[in-house]
C-alpha cells in the first residue's frame, strides 16, 4: 500500500501504556493519518514496549531480576489486557471476538498495516534498558532511539500525542 507522503504534515506519538484497548487506539490514528499522507512517528516508551514485544522468548541471557520482570510482563499484542473491564482476563478474549464479528482489524494487523504504510516506530532504548529488553525480544524493522531524538521530529510535527 503506497501513499504519497507529505513532508509538512507529521504526526508523533508517544505510546506509553501497554493496554490493548490504547495500543489498538493508537494504531488505528497512525495507520490513518499515515493513509491521508502524513509521515508518522509512534515513540513507544515503557509498558508501551510490550506492545512490540514478540510472542515467543528470545531465550536471551538476563540477570535474575531482569528475568522476572519479563516474565511479569505481557509479551506481545495477544497478551495485552484492557485497561477498563479486564476480568481476570476474559475482557481481552470478549472483546477480540467482538472485533472478528464487527470485521474490526486485530492489533496484529494493525502493526502490519503500519509496517506497510512507513509508519516510524521507535523503541525508545532508555526504557528497553530500565525494563531489561533486548532488541531480539522485539518485532522486526523497529528504529532504536532516545528522547532527544523523539523530541526532535515532535518539534517538526503539526501534531502530537501522547497514548
Amino acid at each position: 500500500m503506497t501513499t504519497e507522503v507529505d513532508k509538512n504534515q507529521k504526526l508523533t506519538m508517544i505510546v506509553f501504556d501497554g493496554d490493548l484497548d490504547k495500543a489498538m487506539a493508537s494504531f488505528i490514528i497512525a495507520t490513518g493519518a499515515a493513509a491521508m499522507g502524513k509521515q508518522v512517528t509512534m515513540f513507544f516508551t515503557f509498558w508501551g514496549l510490550n506492545v512490540l514485544r514478540k510472542d515467543e522468548s528470545a531465550n536471551v541471557k538476563k540477570p535474575f531480576l531482569e528475568k522476572m520482570f519479563e516474565r511479569m510482563m505481557p509479551r506481545g499484542p495477544k497478551k495485552l489486557g484492557l485497561s477498563n473491564m479486564n476480568m481476570a482476563g476474559m475482557g481481552p478474549k470478549v472483546m477480540k471476538k467482538m472485533m472478528k464479528e464487527k470485521n474490526v482489524s486485530s492489533l496484529d494487523e494493525l502493526i502490519e498495516m503500519a509496517q506497510d504504510l512507513d509508519v516510524k516506530m521507535v523503541a525508545c532504548t532508555m526504557s528497553m534498558d530500565v525494563m531489561g529488553l533486548t532488541q531480539e525480544e522485539l518485532i522486526d524493522d523497529l528504529d532504536y532511539a532516545g528522547v532527544a531524538s523523539y523530541l526532535s521530529e515532535a518539534d517538526e510535527a503539526n501534531t502530537n500525542l501522547f497514548i
